[in-house]
């Protein structure tokens, strides 16, 4: 157990920061995780939508600093790859 004032107070900036950051991972994971599927399934009509959900996500993620803004960058560019590749094969 923490002894000293500072000490406590960090633990608890930590835990409430985590939980925090969890939940916005977990709602940009969820997104991802859909797009994901319509593309898999290439769902045109469902792509576009979902793709942008996802990157919205991704990119709220980075600007609370839940995620690092280069493994957003990482994570909206490969999404971006596999839900062009889908629309373009369906033109």
């Amino acid at each position: 157990m923490r002894k000293n004032k500072s000490a406590v107070k960090k633990a608890k900036q930590s835990e409430e920061r985590r939980l925090r950051n969890a939940h916005i991972k977990t709602a940009m994971k969820t997104q991802v995780k859909k797009a994901m599927t319509a593309i898999g399934a290439s769902d045109k009509g469902n792509v576009g939508e979902l793709f942008k959900n996802a990157i919205a996500s991704i990119d709220k993620a980075a600007s609370k600093k839940a995620i690092h803004k280069n493994n957003a960058a990482r994570k909206v560019s490969r999404l971006s790859k596999k839900a062009h590749k889908v629309l373009e094969a369906k033109s």
